[in-house]
């Protein structure tokens, strides 16, 4: 018999939840429900009593597995204000079962997937979670478009972004529009691309560019938190998704993912002797 087997065979088991969350930025937290820390796998899971898992939804079909949390602020790491700014919205989490007596022994997955929008009440917060299957909802066939549907140095556009990526120096932000310092930026190669923020209040979170020219740029909206002269911020080039750009600028056609030639639907209203 395995050890697991004789811990669930125990009349009496000391169990805990485990938590495992990395935000899109990389930060990674354990988090635990039992009332003191524990180690599991060079982890440190600390301790969260209030947080609590609703009833796990799974099944051996395909439905979609599906999962609320809800708990308290009482970790260092989970701030009202990143839940505020939206750092946690879509992060990775891995719910484990575990006894605190023997802290790793029995180490059973219930649940793993990304976290929805998180919705703050007070002193606490509640947030869905969507398993893998989440994905099967989605459609089985991309539409056609005639823009691209691929993302720029994606594994279907596959144009290599090591040299459109530079990381600058912010001298003042003014609503949506940030200073670079020295300027020089390459007239629109930044649109529709996105600045990531290197350090500071607002460090890790990403927000696209709409607009910019040799010395500013200008955002989607203004930054969650305030941001202090000479802040690290890495820009990464942006495409218009259209088959010339991505021929005469990227030289990749090959892979434009979209059909710029296939008729649309006025097609349907032509006839003969119409121009």
């Amino acid at each position: 018999m395995s050890a697991v087997d004789i811990i669930l065979a125990q009349d009496l088991a000391a169990f805990a939840f485990c938590w495992r969350l990395e935000r899109r930025d990389g930060l990674t937290i354990g988090l635990t429900s039992h009332d003191r820390d524990l180690t599991i796998g060079g982890v440190l899971y600390k301790a969260a009593p209030g947080l609590v898992p609703s009833a796990i939804s799974r099944g051996a079909a395909l439905e979609p597995e599906s999962m609320d949390l809800k708990g308290a602020l009482t970790s260092d790491a989970i701030s009202e204000e990143d839940l505020a700014a939206g750092k946690w919205d879509g992060a990775a989490l891995l719910l484990m079962l575990t006894e605190w007596t023997a802290p790793g022994t029995l180490w059973l997955e219930l649940m793993r997937g990304t976290l929805g929008a998180v919705e703050q009440q007070g002193d606490s917060f509640s947030t869905e979670l969507a398993g893998p299957t989440s994905a099967l909802a989605g459609p089985v066939a991309p539409e056609t478009s005639p823009g691209c549907r691929a993302r720029l140095g994606d594994r279907a556009c596959r144009v290599d972004m090591a040299l459109r990526r530079r990381v600058v120096r912010v001298s003042a932000v003014v609503g949506e529009g940030a200073s670079i310092s020295g300027g020089g930026l390459g007239a629109g190669l930044y649109v529709f691309g996105e600045l990531r923020w290197l350090e500071g209040a607002n460090c890790g979170m990403t927000q696209s560019i709409v607009a910019h020219d040799a010395s500013m740029v200008t955002l989607a909206d203004q930054p969650a938190f305030a941001v202090a002269a000479g802040t690290r911020a890495l820009l990464t080039e942006g495409c218009d998704k259209q088959i010339t750009t991505c021929s005469a600028r990227f030289g990749n056609a090959a892979n434009f993912r979209g059909e710029p030639y296939l008729p649309g639907m006025d097609l349907l209203s032509r006839y003969p002797g119409a121009r």
